[in-house]
């Protein structure tokens, strides 16, 4: 096991503190605000496909910042503070608040080529049900993208379909459907920390790898297995794509991508050594 003998070790170093200050104080304004504002605070500074008429520049910093509950926030916290208070003591708090930085927007660069390709292919499959309103086609789109995550019922609409396909009011309700799904798909945010988190923990992995962690406050396991594991249940699920599958399993990985780069770059001849 490693051993970490800082100068000075704090429990709550100075950008850990303010980061947990203001991601706290941003998800108490999303909740005050939320029955005011609706989702305007996210349409606003949540991270928006740049296909969205939402997308703004900002966002590619603003949404680390904000959550979409309690636990969410509370999850992602808790990581920052367990593994970045390690390397914000053996860092600084400047080189620190870089690397979270950098990791965040690594994370929301690839998460943004994920969402490119995924409004490609449905704007490409959404205009193959446009030009063939059938039921078989319907369901495929069901399949793939989970209609029902969408603002309306598709079950209905497929008995629908199956029981009058050739009804033109019908087929017009279901191009109306599609149409509105792929808009809502295009407007979708994504907002939270868990990107830049997701660099802090690959790097305390990489720089302690032999430090314990005990899962459930019981189970010792080394940082370096812990972190694997991790990474490859993320690299699983982004693959697997399920539907209905709202994390943004390519923006964690994109935060481990970024990390291990930046960390390549500062050690260039001394991996132990180089802060």
């Amino acid at each position: 096991m490693n051993e970490l003998r800082p100068g000075r070790f704090e429990i709550l170093p100075l950008v850990i503190k303010n980061l947990l200050i203001i991601n706290g104080l941003v998800f108490l304004a999303q909740e005050t605000l939320h029955p005011m504002l609706g989702n305007r605070l996210e349409n606003l500074f949540a991270l928006h496909y740049w296909g969205s008429d939402l997308f703004r520049p900002h966002q590619i910093i603003t949404h680390l910042f904000m959550h979409g509950s309690f636990g969410h926030l509370f999850s992602n916290m808790f990581t920052l503070w367990m593994f970045g208070a390690t390397l914000e003591n053996v860092w600084g708090p400047k080189r620190f608040l870089i690397f979270y930085t950098i990791c965040g927007i690594g994370a929301a660069m690839c998460h943004m080529g994920v969402l490119t390709y995924d409004n490609v292919r449905l704007t490409h499959d959404v205009q193959a049900f446009l030009q063939d309103p059938s039921y078989s086609n319907f369901a495929l789109l069901d399949r793939k993208y989970d209609l029902g995550s969408g603002t309306f019922n598709p079950e209905s609409m497929k008995i629908a379909l199956a029981q009058a396909p050739g009804n033109p009011e019908i087929v017009q309700t279901a191009r109306v459907f599609v149409q509105q799904f792929a808009i809502d798909f295009r407007n979708t945010a994504t907002l939270g920390a868990s990107g830049a988190v997701f660099g802090i923990l690959f790097a305390f992995g990489y720089l302690f790898p032999n430090s314990l962690i005990y899962l459930y406050f019981l189970f010792p396991i080394k940082a370096k297995y812990f972190v694997g594991i991790w990474i490859v249940l993320e690299l699983v699920s982004g693959i697997q794509n399920s539907a209905g599958d709202n994390v943004a399993h390519f923006a964690h990985l994109g935060g481990v991508i970024f990390g291990y780069i930046l960390l390549k770059i500062w050690n260039r001849n001394n991996r132990r050594n180089f802060y």
